[in-house]
């Protein structure tokens, strides 16, 4: 399959995986690169984090700043926005997913 046309598909599926990660825990770049190809998801920093950005843009996600081991490591947590978009997706997932299966 094209895997222009699947990439966009699942950008969506990537979004609602970031904001179930970060209402566990902050989350941060390199670990959630790491927890996306987990599951398949090959993507790289380069498409990663400007979807951080605009998520922070679009306030799903805040940023805390925190110095670890001499460096600056931007972490993102889950706004109430964020909680209430999720929410949302996973119902409209989960009805997606009945149908589907």
């Amino acid at each position: 399959m094209d895997k222009k046309v699947l990439r966009k598909l699942f950008l969506g599926f990537i979004h609602i995986h970031i904001l179930h990660h970060a209402k566990k825990d902050p989350i941060y770049g390199s670990w959630m690169l790491e927890e996306l190809r987990e599951h398949g998801y090959e993507i790289s920093a380069g498409t990663l984090y400007p979807i951080l950005h605009s998520m922070e843009k679009d306030q799903l996600l805040e940023k805390e700043e925190l110095n670890v081991n001499g460096k600056i490591r931007k972490y993102y947590h889950i706004t109430d926005k964020g909680e209430s978009i999720l929410t949302e997706a996973r119902a409209k997932a989960y009805e997606l997913f009945k149908e589907i299966k």
